[in-house]
């Protein structure tokens, strides 16, 4: 950690604020750990040095792992998947593996967009390490993806090296300590939401299917969870909108983003419009095939619509889906096999899953994050959220 500066603190999550996006149940964190056998690491690198050639650099950013159950036994058994891209000026590694095979084995990385290749090379040498042995023709294909924080980070130099990669993975926590870090942590330190300070925001929901004419399966037993982690770095102030309230040009109207910005410093920048992204990743415990799962993964974009997104020509909209419901084993032992799945016209409820979780998310990322000053005394100054509060009470949205 620098002695020049530090991260700042976590604030209070939207939801316990009385702000209430959708109507269906969260799971028991409201994070994307609710769903069985996944954990989230992450690691900050945060320095203030000069720039080259005698230093790095103002860093503001980091990597962030989803970790579906452990890396050997993932391989070995691996998890269906499903891709979807509303826009594509982003990367992610991996997806073409996931458009064919319709599925993920490796943990799911993000990071900037300058630091992908050093990322996706760090992860398979830490593969090589973690699996016992891997067959001559058994490539390893991680999938890796990026949002660009050369706002506020010194992203021409890259800032993550391996350990960085080895240190998000193997931190990697499941719901037994509550919901992950988010906000300015990992690799939403240095990431750009609506003009303000973005980064990583996560939710839930808990699935009963319904058919169409609202009948329910017969087993009781019959309940899922579906979780949402967002990479948030988009999308232009004034369309910010809350819970149906807009926000964002009330923001505007008070002179947000310029006008004091939530700072203490004398010159408060504004951030340049919709050269962002966003990554969201749907997990769910649901029997999902993977055509089921890109479907899911769409669903995503129409929660970033609900929170103001038009997905800009330079912001990448990039949505990745996996189950652990079910496991495709890499060497299976028969011609055949037999799997349980949803059924299609069950479907409904886990797409509104998906559309409200990804909402929540997002707005997830912009109560919690605070404001950050990176490159050359750029400032990115975080939601005003009292002045939110009081916009969102005033239209009757407050719990």
């Amino acid at each position: 950690m620098s002695p020049v500066s530090q991260p700042p603190a976590s604030r209070p999550r939207a939801r316990d604020l009385g702000v209430r996006i959708g109507l269906m149940p969260t799971g028991a964190t409201n994070s994307i750990v609710d769903v069985a056998d996944v954990s989230v690491g992450h690691r900050t690198i945060w320095r203030d040095e000069p720039g080259p050639p005698s230093g790095r650099g103002t860093a503001r950013t980091g990597v962030t792992a989803i970790v579906p159950f452990r890396s050997a036994e993932l391989f070995a058994r691996r998890v269906p998947a499903g891709a979807a891209v509303l826009n594509g000026a982003g990367e992610a590694i991996g997806i073409t593996t996931i458009q064919e095979w319709g599925v993920i084995e490796s943990p799911i990385m993000l990071t900037s967009s300058m630091a992908i290749g050093r990322v996706y090379d760090a992860v398979i040498a830490g593969l090589v390490e973690r699996i016992p042995r891997v067959g001559i023709d058994d490539a390893l294909l991680p999938v890796v993806a990026e949002c660009d924080d050369g706002v506020l980070n010194a992203s021409r130099v890259v800032q993550v090296d391996a350990g960085d990669v080895d240190a998000a993975i193997d931190g990697a926590v499941g719901s037994v300590r509550g919901a992950p870090d988010l906000g300015v942590v990992g690799a939403g330190t240095g990431m750009v939401c609506f003009e303000l300070k973005g980064g990583i925001g996560t939710a839930s929901r808990v699935v009963r299917p319904l058919g169409r004419d609202g009948s329910a399966p017969g087993r009781a037993a019959d309940e899922y969870r579906v979780g949402i982690l967002a990479l948030t770095n988009f999308g232009w102030l004034e369309r910010l909108t809350i819970d149906g309230v807009r926000v964002g040009q009330a923001l505007v109207d008070d002179g947000w983003p310029v006008a004091g910005g939530g700072t203490a410093e004398a010159d408060v920048h504004v951030t340049p419009r919709e050269r962002g992204s966003c990554v969201v990743v749907v997990a769910t415990d649901a029997p999902l095939l993977p055509h089921q799962l890109e479907r899911l993964a769409r669903r995503a974009g129409l929660g970033l619509a609900r929170t103001g997104s038009t997905a800009g020509h330079g912001s990448g909209e990039i949505f990745l889906a996996f189950s652990t419901g079910y496991r495709i084993e890499r060497d299976p032992p028969a011609a055949t096999t037999v799997t349980t799945h949803v059924t299609d016209s069950y479907l409904d409820r886990f797409f509104m899953a998906a559309v409200e979780a990804t909402e929540e998310a997002v707005i997830d990322a912009l109560f919690v994050a605070d404001t950050v000053t990176g490159r050359d005394g750029f400032v990115v100054p975080g939601l005003p959220v009292d002045r939110t509060l009081g916009l969102l009470r005033a239209a009757g949205r407050l719990a």
